[in-house]
């Protein structure tokens, strides 16, 4: 098929000035979400209809597989397909969907493609207790003979609780027909790509019917509270798919998924906790209460602590991490490693078995097994304009502050005595010990505060 994303609108209730298809949900524009429902269909051709907003949405949504075609000025959902009309290949039928309608679910379009065959209209239609603001579907003994927009309709159709959702599949020959006898006479004064409703029943193609399995993949985005409200139903539905894998959620209610969360068995996941970009979590992970983990690999039997950040690191079987611990891109931790409290991981390889408990950076450093770093000690890895790579060998002892001034090597079982500045390899075996002398002044007086 091909498919038309209309994306053009202004989104004035958003209050905001970036385009409304762009804002985000579970951590990615609305139009990515269904530009990613769409290529699931495999088009032919697909197509995003822009115009509000400049250039930022294809700036945004740029890909290989996009085809974008700008509506200036915006006159409607008809004259929006209307600029992608001479594009669309007549030998398969044209789905329309909106970038601003972002949960809509593959098996219900499927549904919708079904019932439509190979020269029927069919629309997605959906029941609702509340149709106020949609437009209306009205049928004549079962059959649909036309819809009816709000602004539009009498008091017995204003009665109607079958409304339109707007996604349709038409075949394209007919649909280019169609969209050039469109008329704009209504109360917006504009082009209604519903209108072409009344002209298939006026030409005898059987308009048809779908509905999907749930009225929240048809609700559209018009408003930052409607942005919020869809949000929450997209996190409650991840987090009952994750309830149905078997993971322990504290509160189903408490945990944000903004992209791809792959859990093994018996994961448990306290609340307040974000996933974002694309996280695993192996067998018999947990995860504390208010953390944060981004683009990361949790292996198996890892106990990642409260209130931790993780992001683009790996973390080694049977870790612990935390609380209040920070790996950054590049950290990559062994098995049975331990980071505390208020240390900081950056592009290091930590072997397995290390550890550093609490107060330490560890930055563009190698660090073998068995090695413990005391509190407050940091690898200086940066000397105002590059970045320098220290090694700390297996079964080396890091003393508390010491203070490793990169480039430099500890060598195996190397012990560095607290305070020590490191400046040179320390050799392997021995103790390194790098301080000024102690000297007491008993002449100083502590400064008073002037009156």
């Amino acid at each position: 098929m091909n498919i038309v994303i209309l994306a053009a609108g202004m989104g004035k209730r958003m209050n905001s000035d970036l385009p409304k298809v762009l804002h985000p949900l579970a951590g990615k524009p609305l139009l990515a979400h269904v530009i990613e429902t769409a290529r699931a269909l495999a088009p032919l051709k697909l197509f995003v209809v822009y115009g509000h907003g400049g250039e930022k949405v294809p700036q945004t949504m740029l890909a290989s597989d996009l085809a974008f075609v700008r509506q200036e000025p915006q006159l409607g959902t008809g004259h929006a397909v209307m600029q992608a009309a001479s594009q669309l290949d007549e030998s398969v039928p044209t789905l329309v969907l909106y970038g601003d309608v972002p949960l809509t679910a593959v098996a219900s379009l499927r549904r919708l493609s079904a019932a439509a065959g190979t020269d029927q209209l069919a629309i997605l239609t959906v029941d609702l207790d509340d149709p106020n603001g949609y437009g209306r579907i009205v049928r004549d003994d079962g059959r649909i003979v036309r819809i009816v927009e709000q602004k539009d309709a009498s008091k017995q159709e204003l009665m109607i609780g079958e409304v339109n959702t707007g996604i349709m599949i038409a075949p394209t020959a007919k649909l280019k027909h169609w969209l050039s006898a469109l008329s704009n006479r209504n109360a917006q004064e504009e082009y209604y790509l519903t209108d072409i409703v009344a002209q298939a029943v006026a030409e005898g193609v059987a308009v048809v019917s779908a509905q999907p399995d749930a009225v929240w993949e048809t609700l559209g985005v018009n408003s930052k509270v409607q942005l919020a409200e869809l949000e929450r139903i997209h996190q409650c539905n991840t987090a009952s798919m994750l309830l149905e894998q078997g993971v322990t959620l504290a509160d189903p209610a408490r945990i944000d998924v903004r992209g791809k969360l792959n859990c093994g068995r018996d994961v448990s996941i306290d609340v307040n906790c974000i996933f974002e970009g694309h996280v695993t979590l192996a067998d018999g992970v947990s995860v504390g209460a208010n953390c944060v983990i981004r683009d990361s690999k949790i292996l198996a039997g890892a106990q990642i602590r409260p209130f931790c950040h993780i992001d683009g690191a790996e973390v080694g079987a049977n870790s612990q991490i935390g609380p209040y611990a920070r790996l950054r891109p590049g950290a990559n931790l062994g098995e049975e490693v331990h980071i505390g409290n208020f240390v900081e991981i950056k592009n290091s390889r930590i072997a397995a078995q290390s550890k550093a408990n609490h107060l330490a950076y560890v930055g563009d450093s190698t660090v073998g097994s068995r090695v413990n770093i005391g509190a407050g000690a940091i690898t200086c890895n940066y000397d105002g304009a590059n970045k320098h790579q220290t090694v700390i060998e297996d079964d080396a002892f890091i003393g508390t502050n010491c203070e490793l001034v990169a480039p430099v090597r500890v060598g195996s079982g190397a012990t560095l005595g607290a305070g020590t500045t490191l400046t040179r390899d320390a050799p392997a075996g021995s103790l390194t010990v790098s301080r000024a002398k102690q000297v007491t002044i008993d002449t100083w007086k502590r400064p008073t505060k002037s009156k």
